[in-house]
């Protein structure tokens, strides 16, 4: 089994130390995320707590891609986080990746992070309409998301638990996980708008994200509310059909 990865410049540890981490991974490390897809585990290695995403085994055409022709999850997610970095847009520190193939594709594959401790992700203040400061802090996050707009970058699974949010003085700071789905291009404003369309249904924070969003560009609020708005309502009918459909196909089976 061949072996690619990548290790940041600015990474204290060295080849063996991930390789070491990988080693242990399926036995050792504290359960970060494990909803059946992906599993993420954290380790302590010289003095440093990093995050390890390891990425389920994909299908066999996806394995052959990966190894051939398209970029995997893993190297996807690094060089991914490597470019908000260097945007000054929040996301974990980005440590390396490490993808291993057999002769057929692509068979494990990991992505490596620092930790970073926050205080609350965009879900909780989504379901909380009196969350404290909760406002401003929508406000903030509307910022930040323009700022990911104008560097040309559509995230395309900016959705209410990939947002990371840290309390600081006062302010906030947002950080960006599940990285590996992105778009760069020169963002029009139907773009923009359905950039937002996974983030919540709550008509209220609805239109504070739209007002805020008309105050950054100068256009029309209303525009932007009912243009924010319609890309909502098309998002939730698109994912309402998925569902049904999954429901009869789970009722053919029977």
């Amino acid at each position: 089994m061949s072996v690619r990865y990548k290790i940041h410049p600015d990474s204290i540890l060295d080849q063996e130390d991930y390789l070491s981490v990988i080693d242990q991974f399926e036995t050792q490390g504290k359960v970060i995320d494990d909803r059946g897809r992906n599993l993420i585990k954290s380790f302590r290695v010289k003095d440093q707590v990093i995050n390890v995403k390891s990425f389920k085994v994909p299908h066999i055409f996806n394995r052959i891609a990966y190894k051939y022709f398209r970029s995997s999850k893993a190297k996807r997610s690094y060089e991914h986080a490597c470019r908000l970095e260097k945007n000054n847009i929040g996301t974990p520190k980005p440590l390396a990746y490490f993808e291993y193939f057999s002769a057929i594709g692509i068979r494990q594959s990991y992505y490596f992070s620092k930790h970073l401790e926050y205080d609350l992700t965009f879900r909780e203040l989504r379901s909380d309409p009196d969350y404290p400061d909760g406002e401003n802090m929508l406000r903030q996050f509307t910022q930040f998301t323009f700022s990911l707009h104008e560097h040309g970058i559509f995230f395309k699974d900016h959705s209410a638990g990939n947002t990371l949010i840290v309390k600081k003085n006062g302010q906030y700071q947002f950080f960006l996980i599940d990285l590996n789905r992105m778009d760069f291009f020169d963002l029009d404003l139907d773009s923009r708008m359905k950039n937002f369309s996974k983030l919540t249904e709550d008509i209220e924070m609805v239109k504070i994200m739209s007002d805020e969003y008309a105050k950054l560009t100068g256009l029309d609020d209303e525009l932007l509310f009912n243009k924010m708005w319609g890309e909502i309502k098309k998002f939730r009918n698109k994912y309402e059909r998925r569902q049904k459909f999954k429901e009869w196909l789970r009722f053919g089976r029977k």
